[in-house]
């Protein structure tokens, strides 16, 4: 799964998901791109189940990007823990998508396979997605 090799701080605060993306929000590899419709959190475990079932249709044909990385740590503190004693120790990484952020992008596929894949990889992430084409420069 995807995490930061090396983090300036390990814990962070939760910050705002207000706003539209203002990068990443425009197909730049690819042919096709999953984006994003509404803000939140896409855990690094919801990438790397999404990754795996686009690749599933794009392996021998085409190529694929991954175009978030998760690189904010969310906390966590044990079950039946009382209030106090500091902030959780890390439990897992995130990306912070915001609504207009590319998340996927293929190439080299048809838009019936590219449809079918985003589709699929749209049902493991929990904010709504739609597949976008590159614009003609």
């Amino acid at each position: 799964m995807l995490e930061p090799k090396k983090i300036k701080f390990r814990r962070h605060h939760r910050g705002n998901r207000r706003g539209m993306a203002s990068r990443g929000s425009h197909v730049a590899f690819g042919t096709y791109g999953l984006k994003a419709m509404e803000p939140g959190w896409v855990t690094a475990r919801q990438i790397e189940a999404s990754r795996i079932v686009i690749s599933r249709v794009v392996r021998k044909v085409g190529k694929m990007w991954i175009r978030v990385f998760p690189d904010k740590p969310i906390t966590a503190k044990p079950a039946e823990t009382r209030m106090g004693k500091g902030k959780g120790s890390l439990d897992h990484w995130v990306a912070v998508v915001k609504p207009g952020r590319i998340l996927f992008e293929v190439e080299g596929v048809d838009r019936s396979m590219a449809e079918e894949a985003f589709r699929n990889a749209g049902h493991k992430l929990p904010i709504k997605t739609k597949l976008v084409e590159r614009r003609p420069m």
